[in-house]
């Protein structure tokens, strides 16, 4: 007679998530441990995604007290703690999930982000934004210039190609901008006003006699500094657009 079937159990894993990663979480398990059975042997990166958090969105995950990789198999047993993207922090000898880390900061932000876009570039941030990108544009994009894909589209980030992604909680662009410039601690490397609102080509100074034709006859006489962008020649000055602007700058640094 043949021996049953013997049936495994199922053995539990206990996961911590940290900071903006339990945005992905239900609200029982958010900002604390929770277990959670698996059935069989599953990687970090399945048991990740199958709680809901995309793999986009973490760099750094600890097992049992040691750094480990996205195909690490987990049994059963062990304690995991999973980190986002840290991209403006050095976390020094621990073991990252990606080849190497994003040391200029640069985005690509999907189609419903076009105001937050533009905020990014006043503060001088590398920021690419179409409104007829598709998904699969925008991660192919992102993969190739190394660009962190700022979305409120959670299934966006759960796509394997993507690697550096940072999902928004806020709904208004300028609580959206806020939220980037902490969660990935930015402060340091704003640059205001050097980098084109419209095609987010960089700012050069330029003189007033360069450009005298593209201007009106006030605003030549006003004494201002310009600059112009050197992709589609747009030119800047201080008018009376940019005490707002400067009013916003400062609400985002403090």
């Amino acid at each position: 007679m043949d021996a049953a079937p013997q049936h495994r159990e199922p053995r539990s894993v206990v996961f911590r998530f940290y900071a903006e990663l339990n945005e992905f979480l239900p609200a029982a398990r958010r900002a604390g441990a929770f277990a959670c059975a698996l059935d069989g042997e599953v990687t970090v990166r399945g048991a990740i995604e199958a709680l809901g958090v995309p793999a986009s969105a973490v760099d750094l995950v600890i097992v049992d007290g040691e750094p480990v990789v996205f195909g690490h198999r987990l049994r059963g047993g062990e304690r995991v703690a999973a980190y986002p993207v840290f991209e403006a922090l050095d976390i020094g000898p621990v073991a990252r999930l990606r080849p190497r880390p994003l040391r200029v900061t640069r985005f690509i932000a999907d189609v419903h982000l076009g105001k937050l876009a533009r905020y990014l570039r006043l503060l001088g941030f590398d920021t690419l934004y179409r409104n007829d990108y598709d998904d699969a544009t925008l991660v192919a994009i992102a993969r190739a210039d190394r660009r962190v894909i700022l979305t409120r589209d959670r299934q966006l980030l759960r796509r394997r190609a993507a690697t550096h992604g940072y999902w928004l909680a806020a709904t208004q662009p300028r609580e959206q901008l806020g939220e980037v410039i902490r969660a990935l601690d930015l402060c340091s490397q704003m640059a205001p006003f050097t980098r084109c609102l419209r095609c987010n080509g960089p700012l050069a100074a330029v003189s007033l006699a360069a450009i005298c034709a593209q201007l009106p006859a006030a605003v030549q006489a006003a004494g201002y500094a310009f600059s112009r962008c050197a992709r589609c020649g747009k030119v800047y000055w201080p008018g009376p657009h940019y005490a707002p602007m400067r009013a916003l700058l400062r609400a985002v640094a403090g």
